[in-house]
Order: C-alpha cells, then structure tokens, then sequence
C-alpha cells in the first residue's frame, strides 16, 4: 500500500520520461465511463420524454372520442423545470479527472487513479509512455468543457458580455445546439469503451500523427514496440552472469 501511494500507477515518479500501467489506465477509463453514459441518459430525458408532469388522480373523461376512436380525457398536469447542478457538479469532477492525470503531483489527487492502480496490482503492469495520454485526456477535458457551456450557458454569457463590454452571448436562451452534446457524449463513450475493452487509445493515435507531421520529433516507445520488460529481463540476466563469472 506504501509503495502503491509513492508511485501510484507510475513505473518510476522521478524518471525524466514517465511510464504509466495501461492495465490502470485501462480501469481507470471503464469507470469514468459511467460519467458520458449519464449524461447520454440526461440529455434523452430532456429531448425525448414528455415535458409534462401529471397530477395523480386529475383525469376526467370528455365522452369524446378522436379520429382514431381513442377515449380523450383532460388532465391536469405541471410543465417541467430541468435544473442542472448535479449533472454540473459530475461534468466538473470528469473535468477534475481528465487533467489531474497530466502530472505525476495532480495524479496523487485523483481517487480514481489510486483506485485503479489498487485493482491493476494482481496483474501484470504493461508499461506505456504518458505524454501520448496526455492527449486522449486533453481531448476528454475539451468534450466535457463543451458539456459544461450546454449545461450553463447562461453563466458563461455574463462573462464573456462582461468582458466585451456588450452583449455578444443571449443570456435568455441557450446558443449552443442540442446536437453538439448529444454527439460528443456518445463520441466520448465510444472512445473511452475503445480504451477499456479493446486497448485503443485515440490520444495515441492524435500523437503518432504529430509525430509524422513534425510536431513532436520522436515516436514515443510503445509505437516503436519496445518492450522494456524484456530488456530489463536480459539487464538481469546479464549481472547474473557477470557475477557468477566473478565470483568464480
């Protein structure tokens, strides 16, 4: 538990290039998993279901039929009011999660990385390089920061009108379109399952291709197929045999 909390799902904190255990990482992205999905859920609910609320027991029956023969009955009923702080609060913590996996000090701070590290302890750690994870959870914050505007617009309105000094935002109505977030939350659920089920990362992806336009001058290893447990293996084998050598 003592070594768990030092290096958390790091292979070495103090190395100048970090390698974190895709095995946790993996974890680790199944569970946040279940922040999309209920947001998915809660934008179904705003844009599919009924807007109406029905007073128990307030059915009358008209004696009048429609078109169709069906019986028509008035009904008392309230008109809903979608309020989003709880939705806010999880999209923040999400938000919270994505970046604190940037740096090996914010990484202490997130339950879910010590969770996850704990869960990868009975397998085998698969060593990857962090900077091209760095990019699916930049890429996670960006779609969650996006969720947040649609959940408050009007809060960002006040202050971008604050700032310009006009008002260049409605702060009476929402001016993102519904079917920004209903997309990014199922592109984010696709790519998070990606990496939970079938070890696809698409931060990964992001890198490999700036690497190949000249952005970033090195592949990193795991895309130049290192296997630096193999090499740390033969590494033992070689002071095996170097001491036994001496020693006789």
């Amino acid at each position: 538990m003592l070594n768990t909390l030092k290096n958390l799902w790091f292979r070495d904190p103090a190395e100048s290039d970090l390698f974190i255990n895709d095995v946790a990482v993996r974890i680790r992205a199944g569970m946040l998993l279940a922040v999309p999905l209920y947001m998915g859920l809660t934008l179904y609910d705003v844009a599919y279901t009924s807007n109406w609320l029905p007073i128990v027991n307030t059915a009358v029956d008209t004696y009048e039929t429609d078109w169709d023969g069906n019986i028509i009955y008035t009904i008392e009923a309230t008109k809903r009011t979608y309020e989003y702080s709880v939705q806010t609060i999880v999209l923040f913590y999400a938000l919270f999660e994505m970046l604190a996996g940037l740096f090996v000090i914010t990484s202490r701070l997130s339950p879910t990385i010590f969770l996850s590290t704990i869960l990868a302890k009975s397998c085998s750690p698969v060593w990857k390089p962090l900077v091209p994870k760095r990019y699916a959870w930049m890429i996670g914050a960006s779609l969650i920061t996006l969720c947040i505007v649609f959940f408050n617009p009007d809060t960002l309105a006040e202050w971008v009108n604050k700032i310009s000094g006009s008002e260049v935002l409605p702060t009476t109505e929402n001016y993102m379109p519904f079917w920004i977030p209903t997309n990014l939350v199922w592109i984010c659920v696709a790519f998070m399952w990606l990496e939970t089920v079938l070890g696809f990362c698409v931060g990964c992806k992001v890198y490999s291709l700036l690497v190949w336009m000249g952005v970033h001058k090195e592949a990193c290893e795991a895309c130049n197929d290192i296997d630096w447990e193999a090499i740390a293996r033969k590494n033992e084998e070689k002071k095996k045999l170097n001491s036994s050598g001496l020693s006789e």
